[in-house]
C-alpha cells in the first residue's frame, strides 16, 4: 500500500481509507490528510487551551484572599470574647471574695459571677466593683447567636453590621454593644426614655451633637455615639469593665441603694439606677438570654418594677 494511504488509514480509520483507495488520487489524499491533520491539531489545541484556562481559573479562585474577621480584646475567635477555660469569668480581684460564678444561669448568678459579688459593697457603705477587664468575661459571639432563630438578638438583626463597624473602630466586642441596645431599648431605635434618653442606645441628649439633620434617633449615629462613650469611659477607667457598664446606667463607685432608688417616687421613676443592671447585662444578654423574660427573672432588687 502507498505510504501516504497508510498514513491516511491511521488518521481516518483503516476501513474508510481502504474503501477509498481506488477512487482517491494521491493529490486528493494528500489534501484530505492535510485538512484532517489541521482539524486534529486544532481540536487538540482547543482542548489544551480549555484545560489550561480551567486550571488557571481554579488556581485564581484558590488564591483569592478572604478578609480576616475582626478580633477584640481577649477574644479566642472573631466577634466575641471568652473568660476562663472552664467557661467561667476569669476574676482577678478577690477584694469582694469569690465570684460565685456558675455555668448555669440562675436568678442571681451566671458565668460572670453572682449579683452580690458584682454589686459588691452596695449594701455596705457603697459599691466597690471588682476589677474585671473585657478579656476576663464570658460572652457569646453576636454573629453566631443570630443563626438561632429564637435568639433575643433577632430584634437587632438590622443593625448587626453597624455594631460590627463601630465595634471594630472603637475596639469593643459587638456583643457588648448589642447587649447595651437590648438592655436599654430592646433594640428599638425609636425609643425615647422618661429622662429624654435617645434611641437604640439610649444616649443622653448632650451626646446628640452632630446627629444627621439633628436626628439623634438615627441608628448609625446613635450606635456610634453610644460606642464612643463606652470606649472612652472604659479607657478613662483603665479597663475597669464593671465600673464602666455601671456608669452607662448612671452608677458610680460608692453608689448606695438609697442613692440608686432616690428617684423612685419622683415624676421620673425610671430615672433610678437599675440595681440588677450589670447582672442582667453580663449573665443575661451576653449569654444570649433575654434578661427581661427569663424564668426565673434575672435579678434581686427589681426596683424598676415599681415604675410600671
Amino acid at each position: 500500500m502507498n505510504l501516504k494511504y497508510l498514513v491516511l488509514a491511521l488518521v481516518l480509520g483503516t476501513n474508510n481509507a481502504l474503501a477509498s483507495f481506488d477512487v482517491l488520487k494521491f493529490s486528493g489524499a494528500h489534501r484530505l490528510l492535510s485538512q484532517k491533520r489541521r482539524e486534529v491539531v486544532s481540536s487538540v489545541a482547543k482542548g489544551v487551551k480549555y484545560r489550561l484556562s480551567k486550571r488557571s481559573s481554579v488556581q485564581t479562585e484558590q488564591c483569592v484572599l478572604q478578609p480576616k474577621p475582626p478580633t477584640f480584646p481577649g477574644s479566642d475567635g472573631p466577634n466575641g470574647t471568652v473568660g476562663g477555660s472552664n467557661g467561667l469569668i476569669n476574676a482577678t480581684d478577690s477584694s469582694c471574695g469569690a465570684s460565685g460564678a456558675t455555668l448555669n444561669i440562675t436568678a442571681k448568678s451566671g458565668p460572670n459571677g453572682n449579683i452580690d459579688w458584682i454589686n459588691c459593697g452596695i449594701t455596705d457603705g457603697g459599691w466597690k466593683p471588682p476589677f474585671v477587664q473585657i478579656s476576663d468575661i464570658v460572652t457569646v459571639e453576636l454573629s453566631s447567636v443570630l443563626e438561632d432563630s429564637t435568639s433575643p438578638f433577632q430584634a437587632c438583626s438590622s443593625y448587626v453590621s453597624i455594631f460590627e463597624k463601630y465595634g471594630t473602630q472603637f475596639d469593643v466586642p459587638p456583643i457588648l454593644l448589642a447587649s447595651f441596645a437590648m438592655q436599654e431599648s430592646t433594640c428599638n431605635p425609636k425609643t425615647v426614655g422618661e429622662g429624654g434618653e435617645q434611641g437604640i442606645m439610649q444616649i443622653s441628649q448632650d451626646k446628640c451633637a452632630g446627629a444627621p439633620k439633628g436626628d439623634c434617633l438615627d441608628p448609625d449615629f446613635n450606635i456610634m455615639a453610644g460606642t464612643e462613650f463606652f470606649a472612652d469611659t472604659l479607657k478613662g477607667n483603665n479597663g475597669d469593665l464593671f465600673l464602666t457598664i455601671g456608669e452607662y446606667n448612671g452608677w458610680s463607685s460608692g453608689l448606695t441603694i438609697s442613692q440608686a432608688t432616690a428617684a423612685a417616687n419622683s415624676s421620673c421613676c425610671r430615672c433610678q439606677n437599675n440595681l440588677d443592671y450589670i447582672h442582667q447585662f453580663l449573665n443575661g444578654w451576653c449569654q444570649n438570654i433575654d434578661a427581661y423574660s427569663h424564668d426565673p427573672p434575672l435579678g434581686k432588687y427589681f426596683n424598676l418594677n415599681d415604675c410600671n
